[in-house]
C-alpha cells in the first residue's frame, strides 16, 4: 500500500470515528434534557419524608419569589427563598423539628396573595402543627397555633392549596390509616382567619379511607381517590371523583349530579373501576387542562405488570391511557412507607401534550420525564437528571408551572426502608432543577 492510500484509509477511519463520537453525543445529550441545578443545604435523607409526593408543595412561587422547606440532617426545619432562576437561596434554620423517622411526617407549605408563608409539619395521627411567618415575604414564623380548633387532634397527610378567589385551602385526613374522613378548611385573607369548610367531606363510615389527590383549575377544585379498606395497601381499590365550583362548598360529579355530602363509597362516581389486590398506589397526582378536562395519574397491575396509567375525561366518558415502562413485576402490600421500585407519578398537561414526571430503578433511579401527544399516544421517556435520586418522588412548583409553563423540580437523593425502617445513608443536597425547554413531539 503507497503513502497516499494509507493517508486515504486514515483520513476514512478518523472521519468514521469522528461519526461514531459525534452519533454517541447526540443520542447522550438527546436523551438528558438540559437542566440547570441550584443547591440550597443538606437535608436528612435516611428516608424520603423530604420528598414524600404528597407534600403539596415542597416548592412554590409568589411575585417572583421562589420558597422551600424540608427537614436538615438533625431534622429542623429549615425555610428558603430565592429571586426566581437566582442561584443564591436566603435560608433560615426554624426553630421547630419534625419526627423525621416517620417518612410520613413532610412539610406542606404555601404562600397567601399577601405574602404570608403558611406552613404544616410533622402529622402521622397526632395533633396540628401550623404556623404562618410573622410579615409578607419573610421566613421567620410566629408561635404554633390551632385553625378552628375542631378535628386537630390526629392529622395526617396536611396540604394547601390556593385559590382563584384568593383564599386557601388546607385539607386533611383525620383519623387513622383504613378508618378516616376527608377535613376541608379555608382561610380568608382579609380576616385572616381560618373556617371550617367541609368536617367530613368524604366518610369512611368508619370502615375505609379515601386517599385523594386534589388540583386547583380556573373552573373550581377537582378531587379524585381511591379507597382503602384496612391498613394494608392491598386493599386500595378503584378511582373516584368529585368536583366543586363555588371554592368547595358543594360538590357534584362529572355529570353535574351533584353529591349529598357526605361522599361515601354507595355515593361516590366511579372513574375508573379497580379491584383490591392490583398494587394500586395511593396519593399520586391529577392536573386539568385548559378547558378543565381533568387528568388522573396512578399505577396498578391488571396485566402481570404494574404501570402507570392515565385516567382522563373526553365527552362526557372516562377513559384510560396505558403505558409500558416498567418491565419487572412487583406486588404492592403491607403497612408503612414502603420501598418500591417505581415512585409514584406527576403528571403536566400543555396544549397537546402530556407529561408523566417519575423514577423507576430500571433507569438508575434517575428522575424521568414520559412524554406523548395526546392525539398521537406513543410514550416517549427522557432524563431530566444525571445523577441517582433513590427513593425521591417528584414535587414541582405548580403555581410557576401555571403562570409561566415552567417546570422547577424538588429534588434530593435519599434512601428508604421498606415499613418505616431507617437508612444509614450520608446528608445529601436539596436540590431544584430547572427545566429549560419540555420536549414536544408532533401530532402525527
Amino acid at each position: 500500500m503507497n503513502i497516499i492510500s494509507r493517508n486515504q484509509l486514515n483520513k476514512k477511519l478518523f472521519v468514521k470515528s469522528l461519526f461514531l463520537i459525534m452519533t454517541f453525543f447526540s443520542v447522550t445529550m438527546n436523551a438528558q434534557l438540559k437542566t440547570k441545578i441550584t443547591e440550597i443545604g443538606l437535608g436528612w435523607s435516611n428516608n424520603s419524608v423530604n420528598t414524600v409526593i404528597f407534600r403539596n408543595s415542597a416548592l412554590t412561587s409568589f411575585k417572583g419569589i421562589q420558597y422551600t422547606a424540608y427537614y436538615n440532617p438533625e431534622g429542623k426545619m429549615v425555610l428558603a427563598k430565592r429571586k426566581l432562576n437566582a442561584k443564591k437561596w436566603d435560608v433560615v434554620i426554624t426553630p421547630y423539628s419534625g419526627n423525621v423517622k416517620d417518612a410520613h411526617n413532610d412539610i406542606s407549605i404555601a404562600i397567601d396573595i399577601e405574602g404570608y408563608l403558611h406552613v404544616s409539619w410533622d402529622h402521622h395521627d397526632t395533633r396540628l402543627r401550623y404556623a404562618k411567618s410573622k410579615t409578607p415575604f419573610s421566613l421567620e414564623l410566629g408561635e404554633e397555633q390551632s385553625m378552628t380548633g375542631k378535628d386537630e387532634a390526629r392529622v395526617t397527610y396536611p396540604e394547601f392549596h390556593n385559590l382563584p378567589n384568593g383564599k386557601l385551602l388546607f385539607c386533611y385526613r383525620s383519623g387513622a390509616s383504613g378508618r378516616g374522613n376527608m377535613i376541608m378548611k379555608s382561610y380568608d385573607v382579609k380576616t385572616k382567619q381560618w373556617t371550617s369548610l367541609q368536617n367530613n367531606l368524604i366518610d369512611g363510615e368508619n370502615q375505609r379511607s379515601a386517599y385523594w389527590q386534589i388540583c386547583v383549575g380556573k373552573k373550581g377544585i377537582y378531587i379524585s381517590w381511591v379507597w382503602r379498606e384496612s391498613w394494608d395497601v392491598s386493599t386500595n381499590h378503584d378511582i373516584c371523583y368529585a368536583f366543586s365550583a363555588d371554592g368547595g362548598k358543594t360538590w357534584e360529579k362529572s355529570t353535574g349530579e351533584k353529591y349529598n355530602l357526605p361522599i361515601t363509597k354507595a355515593t361516590a362516581e366511579h372513574a375508573w373501576y379497580v379491584p383490591q389486590n392490583s398494587s394500586l398506589i395511593n396519593q399520586t397526582a391529577m392536573t386539568v387542562d385548559d378547558s378543565g378536562k381533568p387528568y388522573i395519574t396512578s399505577y396498578w397491575n391488571n396485566d402481570g405488570i404494574p404501570q402507570y396509567k392515565v385516567v382522563y375525561l373526553l365527552d362526557g366518558k372516562w377513559n384510560l391511557l396505558n403505558t409500558n415502562f416498567h418491565q419487572k413485576t412487583f406486588n404492592l402490600g403491607g403497612g408503612g412507607t414502603k420501598r418500591i421500585p417505581i415512585s409514584r407519578p406527576e403528571i403536566l398537561v400543555h396544549q397537546s401534550m402530556l407529561y408523566l414526571l417519575y423514577r423507576d430503578e430500571e433507569r438508575d433511579n434517575k428522575i424521568t420525564l414520559a412524554y406523548t401527544n395526546l392525539e398521537k399516544k406513543q410514550w416517549q421517556l427522557k432524563d431530566v437528571s444525571q445523577f441517582t435520586v433513590g427513593q425521591w418522588e417528584p414535587n414541582f412548583d405548580k403555581e410557576l408551572w401555571q403562570q409561566k409553563k415552567q417546570l422547577h423540580i424538588f429534588s434530593q437523593n435519599v434512601s428508604q426502608a421498606d415499613g418505616e425502617g431507617l437508612a444509614k445513608v450520608a446528608p445529601q443536597p436539596v436540590q431544584v432543577l430547572e427545566l429549560k425547554k419540555l420536549p414536544l413531539m408532533p401530532a402525527k
